[in-house]
């Protein structure tokens, strides 16, 4: 089989400089030689490294959309693909590579590392191996290979910020790609998207800047979808509605997501045309209402994007 490697940057392929860890070209490749020449890995791998190499601090949508470009250019030549990639960002990338890459047929494994291959106890080499074999025996969809676990690209989270085992995912059923007769690419550009938080006594102000500037916003309620019901907070998410931009809103629970009219002090999203998340994950959030935004003109038409289950990334029932 025939794989490629799409190396991004990212803590598995640094090295230490006087400045602290930092993307280094010839890391990736020295320890692929080293995983085929231990015989751990028989099959032909072909290298594509951003230049420069980022740290996944700096990567932003049109890093996804160079990523998914380079795939699907190449999609007839290689039987899997592997992404190397930052974990600060991986989700995100992973997410979006699920709304790009329509109707792929072959693995698509995302990958990464919490401590560089050039570091002694690395977790960089297992994760790659895992990757790469991952890559020519798993289903067809994103996934993300990491300390063992081969998870769902469109609901991963990183929920861990030194521990090996760093992320997670819920397990569904639904494969983490778009269905579509054949594969195609869905173009992503770069919005103005905002993602808030309500607080306890939440500064209505950054959501009433974002409400007047931002193209889209995420956003982070408390539990299955509650929020302060304030004349300022329903003044921002009126000036929201009235400018036709998408408003998601999720949940800052990690797990069981939002359910928009379980509780009365959830209206005001109700009235405002908040679009009900469910348990979409911030990251798959913020990456979906890029997608819609780059592919609709209209806020009907991101409206129904935005509540169509794309890839798997929420609990449909």
């Amino acid at each position: 089989m025939a794989l490629l490697v799409i190396h991004t940057g990212g803590t598995i392929g640094m090295v230490q400089t006087d400045q602290g860890f930092a993307p280094s070209a010839g890391v990736l490749e020295t320890a692929i030689q080293a995983i085929q020449s231990s015989g751990d890995l028989s099959d032909e791998v072909e290298v594509h490294a951003f230049d420069p190499l980022i740290d996944s601090a700096q990567a932003s949508p049109n890093d996804w959309a160079k990523i998914a470009q380079t795939i699907h250019e190449c999609y007839e030549h290689f039987d899997g693909f592997v992404v190397t990639h930052g974990t600060d960002t991986l989700a995100y990338t992973a997410a979006a590579l699920c709304l790009a890459l329509r109707g792929v047929q072959k693995p698509v494994i995302v990958t990464g590392a919490m401590l560089p291959l050039t570091v002694e106890g690395t977790d960089g080499t297992r994760n790659l191996r895992d990757a790469l074999c991952a890559a020519t025996k798993a289903p067809s969809g994103v996934w993300v290979q990491f300390a063992g676990n081969l998870l769902h690209g469109g609901r991963v989270r990183k929920s861990h910020s030194h521990a090996f085992d760093a992320f997670e995912a819920e397990v569904v059923s639904t494969p983490p790609a778009v269905a579509a007769d054949a594969f195609a690419l869905a173009r992503v550009g770069d919005h103005r998207v905002g993602m808030v938080s309500i607080t306890p006594g939440t500064c209505t102000e950054l959501i009433r800047f974002a409400a007047d500037t931002c193209a889209g916003i995420v956003l982070r309620c408390y539990g299955s979808g509650t929020a302060p019901d304030t004349p300022a907070l329903r003044a921002a998410l009126h000036r929201a509605q009235e400018r036709q931009i998408p408003v998601v809103a999720v949940s800052q629970c990690a797990e069981g997501g939002i359910r928009l009219g379980t509780y009365a002090a959830g209206g005001i999203l109700r009235e405002t045309g908040v679009i009900d998340g469910r348990d979409m994950t911030p990251e798959m959030a913020y990456a979906k209402i890029q997608f819609a935004l780059s592919q609709f003109d209209n806020i009907d038409s991101q409206h129904d994007y935005l509540t169509t289950c794309q890839c798997g990334e929420y609990t449909a029932a």
